[in-house]
């Protein structure tokens, strides 16, 4: 299982809205035949691709699988992982953890159990949830993991008073700038407000990290922006109308979106903190000092985790998730 833990994570920032898997095939002597993890959304799960690299198929009839998630019970995208195991005549099924989605939630157990095979549940079951805290959050609780992120000066200041068309203070270095764009390649959506738009007019790209693009959300209630005129992808652009975090959720979520990245400005950052709804939260703080600005957000955490990157230190509080502990 801890192979297959590994296996799983090299499904980073490819398999959403789905979870990462990972899927091991072992002989009773402890020989590993077959292994494979999910590697995008809409492609081979890791059963699929664990029982694909085996050269042997008769080999299957004695050999246990070991599955950090539980095997599917579904026809979506693709078959069900869970007929795919009956139909090889796998005896054994391992499982780390069982799959928190409405369409799935222990059928897929049941169909493997129900043909008599034997299934194990709950084997490095932690670290198997642990490895996705979106997918289990979305499902568990209903709405996206949501991630508040900021950085400020080093006496708490987030940006300068500004004028109109005013240059906003820049407090993250071009290494602190690029660990913020694999971020944001991590999650489904990017969250601004009008006002963030119309002072600083951000594209919201990964334009420093070779992942993909989140979805541009903006918060524009009293319909402050003009989407055309801005540096936004206005093809994937979703405003909300909506002025409290729990709306603003609500909706996003029926968009299908699993996870957001909150970034700004300090009104919607501290409206998130006040209102419970956030998972984690990342704070840079640089030595520059502003001696007066706008205030940061007020968090009232102990980090749960810091580290530097060069002058800077970066803060971490809440449920921090193992990928965003990669220095």
């Amino acid at each position: 299982m801890r192979r297959a833990i590994q296996l799983a994570r090299h499904g980073l920032g490819t398999t959403s809205p789905n979870p990462m898997v990972g899927a091991v095939i072992a002989l009773p002597d402890g020989r590993i035949i077959g292994e494979g993890w999910h590697r995008r959304c809409g492609e081979g799960h890791a059963e699929v691709n664990a029982v694909a690299s085996v050269a042997d198929r008769d080999m299957l009839r004695e050999a246990t699988i070991y599955v950090t998630l539980e095997p599917c019970s579904h026809y979506g995208r693709t078959p069900p992982c869970s007929k795919l195991i009956i139909d090889c005549g796998i005896p054994r099924v391992v499982v780390g953890t069982l799959d928190p989605a409405p369409w799935v939630a222990g059928r897929g157990v049941a169909m493997l159990r129900e043909v008599g095979r034997k299934v194990t549940v709950g084997i490095l079951e932690e670290e198997c949830r642990a490895l996705n805290p979106v997918f289990m959050t979305a499902h568990s609780l209903g709405r996206p993991w949501v991630t508040l992120k900021w950085a400020q000066s080093a006496d708490g200041f987030i940006d300068r008073e500004r004028c109109p068309g005013g240059a906003p203070a820049r407090f993250s270095t071009a290494l602190s700038t690029m660990l913020v764009h694999r971020l944001r390649s991590l999650h489904d959506a990017i969250l601004v407000g009008s006002g963030t738009v119309i002072a600083d007019n951000p594209s919201l790209t990964t334009r420093a990290w070779p992942g993909r693009d989140a979805t541009p959300v903006v918060a524009d209630r009293r319909g402050r922006i003009n989407p055309v005129s801005t540096c936004l992808d206005t093809d994937r652009l979703i405003t909300l109308g909506v002025s409290t975090p729990a709306d603003m959720l609500a909706i996003l979520r029926e968009k299908g979106i699993t996870s957001v990245l909150v970034e700004g400005g300090a009104a919607i950052l501290q409206s998130f903190i006040d209102a419970g709804l956030y998972d984690f939260v990342r704070v840079e703080t640089s030595p520059v000092r502003l001696n007066t600005g706008v205030p940061a957000p007020a968090i009232g955490l102990v980090p749960a985790d810091s580290f530097e990157v060069g002058t800077n230190r970066i803060d971490l509080y809440g449920r921090v998730p193992w990928w965003a502990s990669i220095r």
